[in-house]
């Protein structure tokens, strides 16, 4: 006998109880997350800080999460940052964004490692999302995937002591340290 798994939508995801848990939809399967930690949180909470500063440089918009992305009908996507730059701002709605951001940044959680390390590297790169930044904060590193034409380069891990510059927003580099604070 075959087991038939059901097959999400965005539909379906917004259709998902308001119950502080995180819910995405990736390759039409439905992920379920808890709520972060402390860990988490703070390096959410630094990041915002960061791409606020090159917000107000005039580069685009940043958007913490819980806000989501739909890439297509059957991946949305919450991750914990995204950036989407000035060129690219009509795909921001009211609601979520339609479409892939420029940046998208996902903090490292014991549930959802084995996803970020995973099915969204490779979900992100089809997509087009320009850079992807993984932020591990139990080891304080950070990994950057920039889009090709040969799809994700990996730059890193960064260690604390060193500097990050996107060349989607150059005259604001990042000290990784301040992730940690």
């Amino acid at each position: 006998m075959d087991i038939i798994r059901p097959i999400f939508s965005a539909e379906d995801l917004a259709q998902m109880p308001d119950d502080g848990k995180r819910y995405e939809v990736l390759e039409g399967d439905l992920a379920v997350s808890p709520s972060p930690n402390r860990k988490h949180q703070r390096c959410v909470l630094q990041l915002t800080r960061f791409f606020e500063k090159v917000e107000d440089a005039g580069y685009g918009q940043v958007f913490p999460a819980p806000f989501d992305v739909i890439l297509d009908h059957h991946n949305v996507v919450e991750p914990d940052v995204l950036f989407v730059c000035q060129d690219h701002l009509d795909i921001v709605t009211d609601a979520n964004i339609q479409g892939p951001p420029d940046v998208v940044v996902e903090v490292l959680s014991p549930s959802t490692r084995d996803r970020d390390l995973g099915v969204k590297v490779h979900l992100y790169a089809r997509f087009g999302i320009r850079e992807y930044w993984i932020v591990d904060p139990d080891n304080q590193t950070l990994m950057v995937y920039r889009l090709t034409a040969d799809g994700y380069q990996p730059w890193g891990p960064y260690t604390r002591d060193e500097t990050v510059i996107s060349p989607l927003f150059p005259a604001h580099p990042l000290t990784v340290a301040t992730l940690f604070r």
